[in-house]
């Protein structure tokens, strides 16, 4: 109980009339109306049911909203520096989970708040942001094309057809498709699932693979890979975009089931008993530590273990929890939550951004605000309570 109260006591500390802040340290970069960010406090605001944080959510969407580029692109983050407003896309390369992230929270916002007029109302930023990600997809072959640095692993090393953008792309069009249902979607819905199935895992597949020459060269694995590209795979081991897999329930309950094994060994078989966000991670004997090392703006930050690079986040986690509810396992959620909720009271309850796997010491900014959100959700949907998925 304690846990849960200093995690709303921290989503309230970054509580602002335009949004919620990413932390609330005061460091200009986190003090800052981010989308994901934003939206993901939004989606545990929505299950705690609190009427301010519920408020604080619709401010956060509007902000959005507001900034949303023509072409469609959702910012990356706000900054309201009296008496300019400074908008970001993105750094090395824009942002492209935005327009997902957006999307879920307005119908997620919507739905249970039963406040349908407000999705109503952003339709036309709804509309832009579905036809830029079908541009994006440049073949018109059903899934998003990723730069390098274009999602939230911003300085890892995924790039192409990254499989977290394909399945948020797809939360945000299932969400869309229960709200407002129409044959096209349904039809898009379907063609980008099956494109996820066919292609993020080694099984007997009716059609033609995305990349033939890749595919045949991609060994079985107990999850469903990163991402791939038109120089092949990688075979990394995403811990959220593997959530997300159980979340929607994609495919199969047989490989659900393996997933959560595979999952499931790894995170018990750690110091934090938590999972780390990428697995194995990089190290500088490998043929990706170039990649790595020089994928950053300012500081290297992605040692081994540590942030995308294998270290533990509780923001993670949380959805990983959601994922085992979806099949039923509440022990083992139950179990994530406990262990987060240790990581959240490290250092006087510094809900720090993540940890090092290996030696269990902070990392990243502290006051993270979606460490307490990825709590929050977990804590509710233990209960029962449920996003709109």
């Amino acid at each position: 109980m304690e846990a849960y109260k200093r995690a709303i006591a921290l989503l309230e500390k970054v509580t602002t009339d335009k949004g919620f802040l990413a932390s609330a340290n005061d460091i200009t970069n986190y003090r800052r109306i981010w989308a994901r960010d934003g939206v993901i406090c939004g989606l545990a605001a929505l299950l705690d049911g609190d009427k301010q944080l519920v408020k604080t959510f619709r401010a956060t969407l509007q902000t959005l909203a507001d900034h949303q580029h023509a072409l469609g692109n959702i910012p990356s983050n706000v900054f309201f520096d009296k008496p300019k407003t400074l908008l970001s896309f993105g750094g090395l390369a824009g942002r492209v989970d935005t327009v997902a992230w957006f999307i879920i929270g307005v119908c997620n916002y919507a739905k249970l708040t039963d406040n349908i007029e407000f999705a109503n109302r952003h339709l036309q930023n709804i509309d832009r942001g579905f036809r830029l990600l079908e541009a994006w997809e440049f073949n018109n072959n059903h899934l998003v094309y990723v730069p390098r640095s274009g999602n939230w692993a911003d300085e890892y090393i995924t790039e192409g057809y990254i499989l977290y953008d394909q399945l948020l792309r797809l939360w945000a069009l299932r969400c869309y498709q229960q709200l407002f249902p129409n044959e096209a979607t349904a039809t898009k819905i379907k063609k980008v699932t099956r494109k996820i199935i066919e292609n993020y895992r080694k099984h007997h597949i009716r059609n033609e693979p995305y990349h033939p020459k890749a595919y045949k060269q991609l060994r079985k694995k107990n999850y469903w890979v990163a991402s791939f590209n038109p120089s092949g795979y990688q075979k990394q081991y995403d811990a959220l975009a593997n959530a997300i897999a159980l979340i929607l329930e994609i495919d199969n309950e047989e490989f659900a089931e393996v997933v959560i094994q595979h999952s499931e060994r790894l995170r018990t078989s750690l110091k934090l008993q938590l999972l780390p966000a990428f697995w194995p991670p990089i190290k500088p004997e490998d043929a990706d530590w170039k990649l790595l090392e020089n994928n950053c703006k300012y500081e290297f930050r992605n040692i081994p273990y540590e942030f995308h690079n294998g270290g533990t986040w509780q923001m993670v986690n949380g959805f990983y929890g959601l994922g085992l509810l979806k099949y039923d396992k509440r022990d083992e959620a139950a179990q994530v939550l406990e262990k987060i909720d240790d990581l959240n009271e490290k250092a006087d309850w510094g809900f720090y951004e993540n940890f090092n796997t290996e030696t269990g010491m902070t990392t990243g900014v502290k006051h993270c605000a979606w460490s307490a959100a990825g709590a929050v959700l977990l804590k509710n949907s233990l209960e029962g309570k449920e996003l709109l998925t």
